[in-house]
């Protein structure tokens, strides 16, 4: 036990020394946006400010703004350490969620150091200041739960996910289809839209408009009028497509079509929702959903990222190469933001988009064939088993 407790210290201090390497580095959207907040906080009045409409995000990631500027800790470093908490709350779902797939094995262990040290992890926290691993921790956590058969908790993170940021809904498909097959029941969705809104209470008592702040996420979408916004999809293709809001509603109405069409095939085969299973399916929905929905940053592949090493984990001779292809196309399309100019920030985004797209057909054909495959043959075998239940 002590030699475990003190590998795992040396984990985490491993860790956070890598991420201190990035802290003194200030992102354009350091600049433009976090840093503004946390200023317009502190000079009007702490809590106070969250009366005034003055951010883009959600009120619960401003709480922990707000919580920040009353400690004597400079905003650079404060903003960038509460992301870099949420890390390590992602890779702890992450080793979790593997332990569920091998229980009593050590494959656990390697999949949530993965995880942690993942680049784009890294620099999305220590470099980027972004705040993505805290609504990828909340929904690595809702799914974790739903595989654990406690649905209320489930739904709770998931609505905790929502709260802080949209792209939650990227594994909302796998949270409808849980529901559909029973695995989840219908009134514990309540609690979805119950966590969100109970999260903006404390900014309301305080005096915050409730309009703009419970259509938040609406005005979100409608910021940017671009195709894509370096992520590396499908719109890579179409960058220069006139008739821009027809091409998006086709690519919403698609991505609608393509995930209840799964959802239905899924359910008309009776399916027995295995860890396994799900994992894959909710891998192959962080994937599919940002590939097709326009107007997508790059930074929106971040909880595949995270799922396709959790995936590749579960089946580690048919997913190895899964979440080398994601990192690959998720990576190289930070590197033109975080570092313009540089030669690492030259692959063409097509050819990104060609790699992710690799990685969803690598994931959709392995969940196919999960799905088409009886339990009894996945248990009735050592070979099979060993990529199965």
């Amino acid at each position: 036990m002590a030699k475990k407790i003190g590998a795992l210290v040396l984990l985490v201090l491993a860790a956070v020394t890598v991420r201190t390497l990035f802290f003194d580095h200030r992102s354009g959207d350091y600049n433009a946006f976090l840093l503004r907040w946390y200023e317009f906080i502190e000079q009007n009045g702490g809590w106070r400010a969250l009366r005034h409409e003055f951010a883009n995000y959600n009120a619960p990631y401003l709480y922990l703004l707000v919580v920040l500027s009353y400690l004597p800790v400079p905003p650079l470093i404060g903003i960038k350490a509460i992301s870099v908490v949420f890390d390590f709350v992602l890779a702890y779902f992450a080793y979790r969620i593997v332990d569920l797939r091998h229980p009593g094995r050590w494959w656990a262990v390697p999949a949530g150091a993965v995880v942690v040290f993942l680049p784009t992890v890294v620099l999305n926290s220590s470099m980027w200041a972004q705040a993505d691993s805290i609504y990828s921790a909340f929904a690595l956590g809702g799914l974790y739960f739903a595989l654990r058969h406690r649905p209320y908790l489930s739904c709770v993170f998931f609505g905790l996910a929502l709260a802080f940021k949209l792209q939650a809904i990227f594994l909302f498909p796998v949270l409808l289809l849980l529901v559909l097959g029973k695995r989840i029941p219908w009134r514990a969705l309540l609690l979805v839209p119950g966590v969100y809104l109970v999260l903006d209470v404390p900014a309301l008592l305080i005096g915050a408009d409730p309009v703009p702040l419970l259509t938040i996420y609406a005005t979100q979408t409608e910021t940017y009028g671009q195709l894509t916004l370096n992520a590396p999809n499908a719109y890579q293709f179409l960058t220069g497509a006139s008739g821009t809001e027809v091409v998006k509603a086709v690519g919403v109405a698609l991505t609608g079509l393509l995930v209840l069409g799964g959802i239905i095939a899924v359910l008309a085969r009776a399916t027995e929702l295995t860890t396994t299973r799900i994992v894959l399916l909710a891998t192959v929905s962080s994937l599919l959903v940002p590939f097709l929905l326009p107007a997508m940053h790059e930074r929106y592949f971040f909880l595949a990222d995270v799922l396709t090493v959790v995936a590749a984990f579960c089946l580690p001779r048919v997913l190895w190469p899964l979440p080398i292809l994601t990192q690959f196309a998720s990576l190289f399309s930070y590197l033109p933001y975080l570092t313009p100019g540089s030669a690492l920030a030259t692959v063409d985004f097509r050819v990104l988009a060609m790699v992710m797209l690799a990685a969803l057909v690598l994931a959709v054909w392995v969940t196919v064939e999960q799905v088409r495959t009886p339990v009894a043959r996945l248990s009735g075998s050592s070979a099979v088993a060993s990529r199965g239940s």
